[in-house]
């Protein structure tokens, strides 16, 4: 009998049900598919960095590194394995196309993971390349290829198609934002194909197994080697800081979403089944009537919230994989990010307990909702449920109350009557003005950081990397034959921390410079220039002390501004300065206006990178942004219509007596509807007054967690507020005029029937 009640309870709240099902379905599936998204990157990137032999730590030299050096480093106790390596970027198809040509001299450290063809050979004269690279371009094992590297051509065989940790990310330089696989990739060859295209050998790197700490290695080396050497930690270089942000992001986002969907279908819950018990209050005198004990009708009403727990949940879990897997999949949306062979999806630990406790926290709440319904005599509980008695409001006692239209009045005791349930709908349009103003204002603010870096900044057309054996005065005439700017850019310890410091000599604007209001500023010659991110660390005039990795020397310099800088932390200085200061530097790029296969090869350069090449990877990062946009609105859009709905209709059940005696008083269903529609424009007024602050707020907080390598500026146009405020205001006109049409079907004898 109990089973059968169970069932036509069900169909009679079906919006109730349908709508708390749905509820817990997005806030779990949600929770899950996040915390699987950053879990399932977590595992495995951290597996193929392992698997092929990831460095711990690398150090650099202009100079390259000698076997004397790289045998001090291998006899370092603590060092696990060490090799020389190369990593230098060559031309392929006259500059219009980037690979990075790799060697391992000791094949233990930075190896790859072979796809397809020939495993490595260190006596093979033929070339491993990039299988998205020969993918995208057309190449296959057994074709020919030529690159230009170093003024010198590599030319060989393919031998292999590959993937390797040192190119998860597959970048042509920090300023490439996503991969491009059509334009940038990269090779394996051997020392000696190495060797003999550049008569002799040249390692500007050494990579390292280690698990000591990066201080304690430093000063293992300086002792081994007699000098400072640069060493950045596995942390600093691109392929595993750009999947620990992922992570990091993943459980930011996987903190923040699922919380106000959880917290939202939570208190959903304890409003609806509430009203619920509510309304059931005879229902539950007669079966008390009948016979039936308490404990039995406790457990056929508690299991109300433990059938809405299973279904949502269950549901939750099918959509929080499949959430997951658009992300985490070779074509999902980090498969355009990470180049990796293996994509398996693990779902965290703590998902378990949290998914049962969300299920027992809301048969918890049908139990204590129905349980206080209980109290007294089947006489007692046969009697409808009566709301409270209200007393007259602190508003009520002020003159201007008297000159409030009727349906004004109304509208306000009803909002003080039912305090939850009105709460539960500011709740409603919060929620969704924070999902709106949060994904489209990090739209905005991505793509203000995208104009400011392709039209206030970069300037040039081509960017030309410069061989690190050409002199200063070389490269210096090479910047003026192409009408250009230069730069020289090396790493310096500043406050204990390991910063850029980059030299410019800008005489033909190609390169702009812009402080924290995007205005422009001209460098001068008395001092350095400190990013944004180092302005709390000295004041203008402060004198402060870098000291160049790969030097003894420490030099002092005065702080003459601030800048924002697009990606490094970045001490600047002009090159006049830096002369007076006796800084010595390297002339490592050239900025010009002319194209990249108008440039002819020499043995000055050793590179050519378009700069719309890297802008479209930066139009590939916003087309993954515009969809997680989409994917925001359309959650604010659910969130709004289910719960507005939800309260609606539960507004509607309990207001039906008085809206019968409206109606036998003469307003007509127009009048009647306009003040349900009022009730719920004056709380979506305050909620979007409260939201939109609120999700500015949130939107800071999350630049600032997701984006801290980044000196974006918060940036939203009266687009996204237009959007915002519309979208929450058409949710809630919406759905207060389908709960307010059925005003229509009141049935008026049956709503004014009193069992009193």
């Amino acid at each position: 009998m109990l089973i059968r009640k169970l069932f036509r309870t069900a169909w009679s709240y079906k919006a109730q049900f349908i709508s708390m099902i749905i509820m817990i379905a997005i806030g779990s599936g949600v929770f899950l598919g996040f915390n699987i998204e950053w879990k399932s990157l977590d595992t495995d990137t951290l597996g193929f960095l392992e698997e092929t032999k990831y460095a711990d730590f690398r150090l650099y030299s202009e100079s390259g590194f000698s076997k004397e050096d790289i045998e001090g480093i291998q006899a370092i106790d603590g060092v696990d394995a060490a090799t020389r390596f190369f990593a230098v970027n060559a031309d392929l198809e006259g500059g219009k196309k980037t690979l990075v040509v790799h060697v391992s001299e000791n094949y233990t450290v930075s190896t790859m993971y072979v796809t397809d063809g020939a495993e490595y050979d260190e006596n093979s004269d033929g070339i491993w390349l990039s299988d998205q690279f020969a993918e995208k371009n057309g190449y296959s094992v057994g074709d020919s290829l030529t690159v230009s590297c170093k003024g010198r051509e590599v030319s060989g065989t393919i031998v292999g198609l590959v993937k390797c940790g040192e190119m998860m990310i597959c970048t042509a330089d920090e300023n490439q934002l996503m991969p491009d696989f059509e334009n940038v990739g990269f090779v394996y060859i051997t020392p000696k194909k190495l060797r003999a295209a550049l008569g002799g050998d040249f390692y500007p790197q050494i990579n390292i197994l280690s698990s000591m700490e990066k201080a304690e290695l430093e000063e293992k080396i300086k002792n081994a080697l007699g000098k400072t050497i640069l060493v950045t930690s596995k942390e600093e270089h691109t392929s595993y800081a750009a999947a620990e942000s992922e992570v990091e992001e993943g459980k930011t986002m996987g903190a923040v979403l699922p919380v106000l969907f959880l917290a939202i279908a939570i208190l959903t819950m304890v409003t609806t089944m509430h009203r619920i018990a509510a309304n059931e209050k005879t229902q539950i005198g007669t079966l008390k009537a009948l016979g039936f004990r308490d404990g039995r009708i406790l457990r056929h009403y508690t299991s109300y919230g433990l059938i809405i727990g299973l279904f949502g949940c269950a549901i939750g879990v099918v959509l929080g994989y499949g959430i997951a897997a658009v992300v985490v999949s070779p074509d999902g949306m980090q498969g355009t990010y990470f180049d990796m062979p293996d994509w398996k999806l693990v779902m965290p630990l703590f998902c378990v307990p949290v998914i049962l406790l969300t299920v027992v926290f809301l048969t918890l709440i049908s139990y204590f909702s129905v349980k206080k319904m209980l109290k007294g005599t089947a006489a007692q509980a046969l009697r409808p449920y009566v709301q409270k008695t209200m007393k007259s409001g602190l508003l009520e006692r002020f003159g201007a109350w008297e000159r409030l239209s009727f349906g004004s009045k109304w509208n306000i005791r009803d909002i003080m009557r039912h305090k939850s349930r009105s709460a539960m709908t500011l709740v409603g349009v919060i929620g969704c003005m924070l999902l709106l103003v949060g994904g489209l204002g990090m739209k905005d603010t991505m793509s203000d950081f995208m104009r400011i870096l392709n039209h206030e900044i970069s300037n040039y057309t081509t960017r030309v990397d410069i061989s690190e054996t050409v002199s200063n005065s070389d490269a210096a005439a090479l910047a003026k034959e192409l009408d250009g700017d230069w730069s020289a850019s090396f790493g310096i310890s500043y406050e204990g921390k390991t910063v850029v410091a980059e030299i410019y000599g800008v005489n033909n604007g190609k390169i702009r410079f812009i402080d924290k209001n995007n205005r422009r500023v001209e460098l001068s010659d008395d001092g350095v220039y400190l990013c944004q991110r180092l302005k709390d660390s000295a004041d203008i005039g402060d004198i402060i002390e870098i000291s160049p990795y790969g030097s003894e020397e420490t030099y002092r310099v005065r702080v003459a501004g601030y800048l924002r800088s697009v990606l490094s932390e970045t001490v600047v200085m002009t090159d006049k300065y830096a002369e007076s200061a006796g800084i010595d530097y390297h002339i490592g790029t050239v900025y010009t206006d002319r194209a990249a296969e108008d440039i002819g090869n020499s043995d000055l350069i050793v590179g050519k990178q378009e700069k719309q090449m890297i802008m479209d990877t930066y139009d590939s990062f916003m087309d993954i942004m515009n969809v997680m946009v989409f994917v925001l609105v359309i959650a604010a859009v659910i969130l709004g219509i289910v719960v507005l709905y939800n309260l609606g209709i539960m507004s509607y059940v309990e207001r039906s007596r008085e809206l019968a005696t409206l109606k036998v008083l003469g307003f007509c269903d127009r009048k009647i509807g306009g003040l349900l529609i009022g009730q719920n424009i004056w709380l979506t007024v305050v909620g979007v007054v409260i939201g939109l602050p609120a999700g500015l707020g949130v939107l800071k907080v999350l630049i600032a967690t997701l984006a801290s390598e980044y000196e974006l500026k918060l940036s939203l146009g009266a687009l996204t507020y237009s959007v915002s405020i519309l979208v929450s205001f058409g949710v809630s006109f919406a759905v207060s005029l389908m709960v307010a049409r059925k005003n229509r079907k009141i049935d008026m004898v049956e709503a004014l029937k009193s069992a009193e």
